[in-house]
């Protein structure tokens, strides 16, 4: 199969439920994307999946879309965990699955992580949901206090699992493996395979279907890229002149860790830019804000970690 062709012509031939099948119509989905069509069957069967992909392939639908066709929507306890590495990321895939179950009556989704209200997420959990999704460490604390249940799971996906290891977030994972029922399906995506992962897979996965999908680098055509090489002490005198010679509606930094994300955001206020920062420390109402006041023209430059470079959306 090429990089780009999909074996099936269409997503009826993936055997997927008819109210799913009615809600990628609507949202206009014609023809699964490769990572689609190989997952989704194997998915479908219960069979443990290891899926190398990266970001932008289509992954989300690749295993929401066959769980979704799976759920039994009388079971209000949780049947499907997605663990995921950042908060954007988990409401991202929790916005996917609402809209991909938006023909399927009473299904609820549930994303919970770091930086919202214990006592919301008590309040939600408490009512239920099908589908949880959730960053690690916040997962864990509610598994732990008991305010959340995982009985009745039947599938575990890993979403970004080299990203949760870059962030350190691994042992936490590897602690929700250990508690979760023994006889359940694990689906885990990463963009790279280092060898923590690939001993988490040996160890947790039942002989797993192992599928790659490459792709080839492309960037949209309105966009250019350019570099500029320059030396650490001089990064800011750089950037500097770079905002004062290109003209600009809005713009995204990104950097390393959550203090440059402070420091660069104060050393561009005092040139007189409209700026905020976005890391972990923020909680999440104030992370939307300022994406919010970027969309809106109110702010010049928005600077983050690169984590936020997975699932941003502005």
């Amino acid at each position: 199969m090429s990089e780009t062709d999909s074996p099936f012509p269409s997503f009826n031939d993936l055997a997927l439920s008819e109210p799913v099948l009615k809600a990628i119509k609507n949202i206009g989905y014609e023809t699964p994307s490769p990572i689609q069509a190989q997952i989704i069957p194997f998915v479908l069967e219960g069979r443990d999946v290891l899926g190398q992909a990266q970001t932008g392939t289509g992954k989300t639908a690749a295993f929401a879309l066959p769980i979704l066709s799976r759920i039994n929507l009388n079971q209000k306890d949780p049947q499907v965990l997605v663990l995921a590495p950042t908060r954007e990321l988990a409401i991202q895939v929790a916005e996917a699955f609402q809209g991909y179950a938006s023909q399927m009556k009473g299904f609820h989704v549930l994303p919970i992580y770091g930086g919202q209200d214990y006592s919301i997420q008590l309040r939600q959990l408490r009512r239920g949901a099908h589908v949880i999704v959730g960053t690690p460490g916040r997962v864990m604390d509610h598994m732990r206090k008991g305010t959340l249940k995982l009985d009745q799971l039947t599938t575990l996906v890993l979403d970004e699992a080299d990203e949760m290891l870059r962030m350190g977030f691994i042992d936490d994972v590897e602690w929700v493996l250990d508690q979760i029922p023994k006889k359940r399906q694990i689906a885990l995506f990463s963009a790279t395979m280092p060898t923590v992962i690939r001993k988490i897979a040996q160890k947790h996965l039942n002989n797993p279907e192992q599928i790659t999908i490459k792709v080839k680098t492309q960037t949209a055509d309105n966009i250019r890229q350019r570099y500029w090489l320059v030396s650490g002490t001089h990064k800011l005198d750089a950037l500097t002149r770079i905002l004062e010679a290109e003209e600009f509606d809005g713009m995204i930094i990104f950097v390393r860790t959550k203090t440059a994300t402070i420091e660069l955001a104060e050393k561009l206020e005092a040139r007189g830019h409209s700026t905020s920062a976005i890391n972990g420390d923020m909680s999440q109402q104030l992370r939307e804000r300022a994406i919010n006041n970027l969309k809106a023209g109110k702010l010049d430059i928005l600077i983050a970690t690169d984590v936020a470079a997975r699932g941003l959306d502005v």
